[in-house]
């Protein structure tokens, strides 16, 4: 009987005789057990699997509380600024209001020394106009310090990132000699993620430095790794190197902080000064 026939047999055959002979199961079953898991090996990993996942739940738990009261804590601290800020207006309400009352004695003093009254008026409307800019830099402080205290304030929400990116825009362009551009680039070869889709970058250009920045709510590993391929993405579509690569996040992964630090990106993760140019490069 030739080779192929006997497969055939032993094929058609095998079924039954493994239903009616229990050594012949047992037979099977030992030279075949290396090729699978038994029940009691595959629950073991199943139990450690759900042990693993418990674990993460617990720990995520515990960051998300931590988070919560350093908010409160956040919040706190503004609410006193707030009441010191309401103080200090009052204080400055109330000189004000006693600067009026002596320019209204003032006023009559000019009345009853018409002599030198136009030298008083000379005076005076020096005093006005440098009031005025008085007034104008204690408005733009209000204005500065109502922002300030909005963006410490605010929680995470929908528009988080877009605040961010806005007031990084209207502030250094407002300020600086910079030009602040929202990129948005269609990726069709899949460079950045693996399939075609649209890659989003904040450019800075400065003096003709180029700083590509990342604005997110929170930071993971993998998405450190994904900004650092647009930023390829860009030099290479772009055929020109960035000076400094910047993720802004309140919220960066511990495990994404040595990643940065291995691809000489530079992490922000709370309120302070970013210079626009340390001299450091990438």
């Amino acid at each position: 009987m030739e080779n192929q026939q006997l497969i055939q047999l032993i094929r058609r055959e095998l079924p039954g005789i493994l239903q009616r002979d229990q050594e012949m199961r047992e037979w099977v079953l030992r030279i075949t057990r290396n090729r699978y898991a038994d029940k009691s090996e595959t629950e073991s990993r199943f139990d450690r699997l759900l042990e693993e996942l418990r674990r993460d739940r617990e720990e995520n738990t515990r960051l998300w509380w931590e988070q919560n009261r350093k908010w409160e804590e956040n919040q706190r601290i503004l609410d006193e600024m707030r009441a010191e800020d309401t103080r200090r207006w009052d204080e400055q309400n109330r000189k004000w209001e006693e600067q009026a009352r002596r320019w209204e004695e003032q006023d009559r003093k000019w009345e009853e020394q018409n002599r030198l009254w136009w030298e008083q008026n000379r005076k005076w409307e020096e005093n006005q106009a440098q009031i005025n800019r008085m007034l104008d830099s204690i408005e733009a402080l209000a204005h500065k310090h109502d922002q300030t205290i909005g963006a410490l304030g605010a929680r995470w929400g929908l528009h988080t990132e877009q605040s961010f990116r806005n007031a990084l825009k209207g502030i250094l362009e407002k300020t600086f000699s910079v030009k602040v551009i929202n990129v948005i680039e269609y990726d069709d070869v899949g460079e950045v993620f693996g399939r075609p889709d649209q890659v989003e970058l904040d450019v800075i250009i400065t003096d003709g430095a180029l700083i590509v920045c990342e604005i997110k709510s929170s930071m993971s590993r993998a998405d450190m790794y994904t900004f650092e391929r647009k930023v390829r993405f860009y030099e290479r579509r772009h055929n020109r190197s960035v000076d400094r690569a910047l993720v802004i996040s309140p919220m960066v992964d511990p495990r994404a902080q040595q990643v940065a630090q291995n691809l000489e990106i530079e992490v922000y993760s709370y309120a302070g000064d970013v210079p626009l140019d340390n001299g450091s490069g990438r």
